[in-house]
């Protein structure tokens, strides 16, 4: 399998999911210009990572590559306790970072400087870190009950722990937030963790 991702994009989730599964797979470092050319776009009409190529079978869309993932490698634990429920759980919590948080942190990633406003595209930028804070509140209320989002360690951790690294860095209030901080810590010293993001950060 290959995986092509962009440095700190929510690919990150997938590259992470890929050393926890611990199975051969090619990591394919794409820059957002690389994103644009013939190549990618025949992958990808998006022009968006991640993407995941499975012989002659792409596949797009952060979610259905997490699940296809889980699904694939089921040995690895990473969809669910074997229950209907516990599957539902991670596929709960995975919709929650994909749907409700991922397309939160829009206008920090400058999607309304269409505005041309800056007075406006700051307010726009303080509501959605505020929304954010509320998203992350939640997370850290489920946190306080599991070692994982999902009770289970998942496909849904890795794409928390991205989003809460974009958090950090777009000055999202996550003081007291204990919960969701123990947890990013533990990804922190995960050895798959600490050699993905050594790959990506120096590829």
């Amino acid at each position: 399998m290959k995986l092509y991702y962009s440095p700190g994009a929510c690919s990150l989730a997938d590259h992470i999911v890929l050393e926890w599964i611990g199975k051969p797979y090619e990591a394919v470092r794409v820059s957002r210009e690389e994103r644009r050319s013939p190549e990618f776009l025949k992958l990808n009409p998006a022009g968006a990572v991640p993407v995941l190529q499975d012989g002659d079978w792409v596949l797009t869309q952060n979610a259905a590559i997490l699940n296809f993932l889980a699904d694939s490698f089921p040995e690895a634990g990473l969809g669910g306790d074997g229950t209907p429920k516990g599957r539902a759980e991670v596929n709960r919590w995975l919709a929650f970072v994909n749907s409700d948080v991922h397309p939160a942190f829009k206008p920090l990633f400058g999607t309304t400087a269409y505005l041309g406003d800056e007075a406006m595209i700051d307010k726009t930028k303080d509501v959605a870190r505020k929304s954010l804070r509320g998203l992350f509140e939640r997370a850290d209320a489920q946190l306080a009950g599991n070692e994982w989002i999902a009770g289970t360690r998942s496909i849904a951790d890795p794409y928390l722990f991205v989003v809460t690294r974009w958090a950090k860095g777009q000055g999202v209030d996550l003081g007291g937030l204990d919960h969701l901080a123990r947890f990013s810590a533990q990804m922190e010293a995960d050895v798959a963790v600490q050699k993905v993001l050594a790959e990506e950060a120096n590829r």
